[in-house]
Formats: C-alpha cells, sequence, structure tokens
C-alpha cells in the first residue's frame, strides 16, 4: 500500500559498504528524473554496487507495506465488532498515519545519530511492541487500546521507511532514481498484496472457502454495511482473539528479522549524516514545486487509503456485489495486485516517457474509474473501484522525485517533510468517513476524486524542467 519517500544524497552519502565502493564525496545523489533533463546532460553517478543491502531494503519494503495493508482487513473487522459507523472506523487510519506527522522528524534525527543499521533494529523492534500490544487490546476488547497500539506499530513502521529511504538511493545513479524507487515500490507492493488476502483469510473468516479461492461469494442477505446488532463484552473478546493471533505472529516474526539486522549492524562503515534544523526543512516549501508536490503526497495518499479502508465494506453493499466479509477482503489481492503489477511496468515506462505527463494520465485514469464506480451498479461498480489500483501505482514516487528535483543537497530534508505529508492517510480517510456518514459510501468517494483532480494538474505542472 502505502508507499514510501526516497531521500537522496548528497556528500552525506559518502559511505563505505563493507568492502564495497566508496562513493566519491562530491558526487550528488539528487531526484532527478528522466523527467525534466536530457538523460545525456551531466555526469552519470554510478551509485554503490551492494548486492546484500539491495536484497535488505527490498525486504524492509516488503515488510512495512505488507503490515500497513492490513488496516485494511482491521477496519471492517473493528467495525463490525464494536459496532462502528465510518468515521469513528477511520480513526484506525487516523491514528496509524499520523504518526508520520509526530515521528517523521524526530524519527530522522534518531536515525542520524544510531545509523541506519541500529536505527532498522529499533524500528522493527518497535514494530513488534505494537503488534504485541494487540494482545491486552483483545483480551480486554477496548477500542481505544486497538488505536493506541496501531500508533505504536506505526511509529516502527516509519522509522524503518526512514532507514530505507536513504539506502535505496544508494543503489544506483541519480538519474534513475523515479525508475529505481518505483521498482522498489512494487516490493512494497508484494506485501500490501499478500498480507491482506491472508488477512482476510485469517481475520475476517466466517466463510466456507478454501484458503486460496478468490470466487466472489455473495451474502445472501446483502447486509454488508448495515451495523449488526451490538456485541456482548463476552463476544467481542472471543472475535478479538483471531485478531491478537495474527499480530503475536508478526511479533516473532519481526524480532527474527531485527536480530538478522542487528546481527549486521556494522556492515555500512563512515557513515556521515548532515544536521539541519526544523526551520530549514520547513523552509523548503518556499519552493513552488515542491510545495506542490508535498501537497500532491497528502492527497495521494489520503485518496489511496480511503478507498483502500472503504473497499471491503464497499464491495459488500448492494450498491456493488453484496458479498460475505471474507470473500470482499479476498478482493484486496487485485486492487494491491495491480499497484504492484504497476509498480513494474512503471518502472520501465518512466524511463521512456516523461514522468510528468505520465503522472497526469494515471491520475486522469484514477477519476474516471471512480466516477464510473459511483455511476454504476453491480459487477461494473466494483471492477471499476478495484482497478484503481493499477492507476495509483507510480503516483507516489513520481509525485517524489518531480517534488524533490533540484533540491540538491537538501534532498534530505526534502524527504523529512515528505514523511509529514504522509499523515495525508489520517485526515482524508476521516473526512471520507464522515461523508460516508452523512450522505452515501459511494457519494464519499468524490472526495479522493478531488485529491487525483490536483494530482493531474501537478503533473501537467511538473513535465517542465524544474527551474530552481
Amino acid at each position: 500500500m502505502t508507499s514510501t519517500p526516497m531521500t537522496t544524497l548528497s556528500s552525506r552519502a559518502a559511505v563505505t559498504v563493507g568492502t564495497f565502493e566508496r562513493i566519491d564525496p562530491t558526487m550528488a545523489f539528487t531526484p532527478a528524473t528522466t523527467s525534466s533533463s536530457d538523460p545525456a546532460a551531466g555526469i552519470e553517478d554510478r551509485g554503490v554496487h551492494a548486492p546484500g543491502l539491495e536484497v535488505f531494503v527490498f525486504a524492509l519494503f516488503f515488510i512495512f507495506g505488507g503490515i500497513t495493508s492490513l488496516n485494511d482487513v482491521i477496519i471492517p473487522k473493528l467495525k463490525e465488532l464494536f459496532t462502528l459507523n465510518y468515521t469513528q472506523a477511520m480513526l484506525i487510519q487516523f491514528c496509524f498515519f499520523f504518526a508520520y506527522a509526530v515521528v517523521g522528524i524526530p524519527g530522522a534525527m534518531l536515525v542520524k545519530r544510531t545509523g541506519y543499521m541500529r536505527g532498522a533494529v529499533i524500528g522493527l523492534l518497535t514494530m513488534m511492541v505494537g503488534c504485541l500490544l494487540f494482545i491486552p487490546s483483545a483480551q480486554t476488547a477496548t477500542y481505544g487500546l486497538f488505536l493506541f497500539a496501531l500508533f505504536v506499530l506505526a511509529t516502527g513502521v516509519v522509522l524503518v521507511q526512514i532507514v530505507s529511504n536513504p539506502l535505496i538511493s544508494l543503489l544506483g545513479p541519480a538519474r534513475t532514481a523515479s525508475s529505481r524507487l518505483t521498482f522498489a515500490q512494487a516490493f512494497n507492493s508484494v506485501g500490501t498484496t499478500i498480507f491482506p488476502f491472508v488477512g482476510a483469510v485469517l481475520i475476517l473468516g466466517g466463510s466456507a472457502q478454501s484458503f486460496w479461492d478468490v470466487s466472489r461469494v455473495v451474502d445472501p442477505a446483502c447486509a454488508g454495511t448495515a451495523n449488526a446488532p451490538e456485541m456482548s463484552t463476552v463476544n467481542r473478546i472471543a472475535e478479538s482473539q483471531m485478531i491478537s493471533h495474527t499480530y503475536l505472529g508478526l511479533a516473532f516474526a519481526l524480532l527474527v528479522i531485527a536480530g538478522v539486522v542487528w546481527m549486521f549492524r556494522n556492515r555500512l562503515q563512515g557513515e556521515r549524516h548532515e544536521v539541519s534544523s526544523l526551520s530549514t526543512s520547513f523552509a523548503l516549501l518556499r519552493r513552488p514545486r515542491f510545495a506542490f508536490g508535498a501537497l500532491c503526497i497528502f492527497l495521494y495518499v489520503g485518496a489511496e487509503v480511503s478507498i483502500g479502508s472503504t473497499l471491503v465494506n464497499y464491495l459488500k453493499s448492494d450498491h456493488a456485489l453484496c458479498l460475505t466479509g471474507q470473500s470482499a477482503g479476498k478482493q484486496l489481492l487485485f486492487y494491491w495486485g495491480g499497484a504492484m503489477v504497476g509498480r513494474f511496468i512503471g518502472s520501465a515506462v518512466l524511463r521512456a516517457f516523461n514522468p510528468g505527463k505520465v503522472l497526469a494520465g494515471v491520475a486522469i485514469g484514477a477519476i474516471v474509474l471512480v466516477l464510473v464506480s459511483i455511476a454504476t451498479h453491480g459487477a461494473t461498480a466494483g471492477n471499476t473501484l478495484l482497478a484503481v489500483g493499477l492507476m495509483n501505482s507510480i503516483m507516489f514516487p513520481t509525485i517524489f522525485t518531480l517534488a524533490c528535483e533540484k533540491l540538491g543537497d537538501r534532498a534530505a530534508d526534502g524527504s523529512g517533510i515528505i514523511n509529514v505529508a504522509i499523515c495525508g492517510g489520517a485526515i482524508i480517510p476521516v473526512l471520507t468517513g464522515m461523508l460516508a456518514d452523512t450522505v452515501t459510501l459511494p457519494f464519499a468517494l468524490l472526495l479522493p476524486v478531488a485529491c487525483y483532480a490536483v494530482i493531474a494538474a501537478f503533473g501537467a505542472y511538473a513535465r517542465r524542467p524544474a527551474t530552481d
């Protein structure tokens, strides 16, 4: 799902990677894309040849992508358990993505102090603690504790992302930054595709479908969006146990991964990090191109999370397919799977075409698909909304690299601001939930449409080279 910003490095990226080649300290790693500059122009940065770290970074993208996308399964489950309306259910995403606003910049300062590998360990262990907090949350059947557990989990996710971003920028030349980040995002999408599918089987349950069966099972009562009678505390505790068991398994896996990373904590030698202040970072918002791009990151994450968060309930509704809970949850495979396929394809497309124009094109495509879904019913409504995942595929990395073009040695500060902008995933879904409660869920999807319209405008704007 969720998507991550990439920090590109200047002189602070001069590191020795084990016995690997040392990077020239004068070589600037800027987020230049094929978008706005002549590929033959300038010096081609070589990057660091570090195959071991490449696998490590791709694994991190897979982990935090998968755990983030599990929220799309948790939302309909907790909505049912606690008889929540859409606004209350969207507090799950608010607590999760608000961590980006709270932890983003302090987390970057922590990573600068501890180094990338130790920072990754801290992030993974924090994620483990968040997963373990699901146990008391389930045992007491307390919604507030679930929200707190999600915030702690998200804090760890943010730290892991902060580590992943500069490392991915070290793995190749700056001129292919957009394509390389899109390729890394594809591994993120593998996680976002697999985790919700497994989560739908383990957490939503209630179906006789076999594990791999993705056929659409219709609920005869078609009571998908209607709240069931309020459960007793005893029933809530019983129904919550599978959630705690799922996250307990994740906690164990995270502990193992943290141990492996700790074993390689000294792999990077001679890290140097540039110290910057908050005022210096936020001063970048005076650049129109960067400010517009940061706004679009806010809107993109908000739109993507809003659609993903409501998709299960949408497919359960009589407007779409009237599916059972587990069957609707398994359909997330096609939403996030579309993003995965699109990112692999996009990695090649962005090398051949102007990224600004590609961004505008996919944003317009998303608008058309959502509007068709709103205006139709049944399979057409469901399938077109699922297809939005394909349109989302290249948006985040392309917005990021276009916004940060020509930031040079201030690219790290730009990444910090982008981390904060991801909190759009906290705000836009809550607003979408309020609209769904006030009017209808299909009508509420007009808010993501408005977000995509702004992104299309940014694509058209940023198709030209940056001038500052």
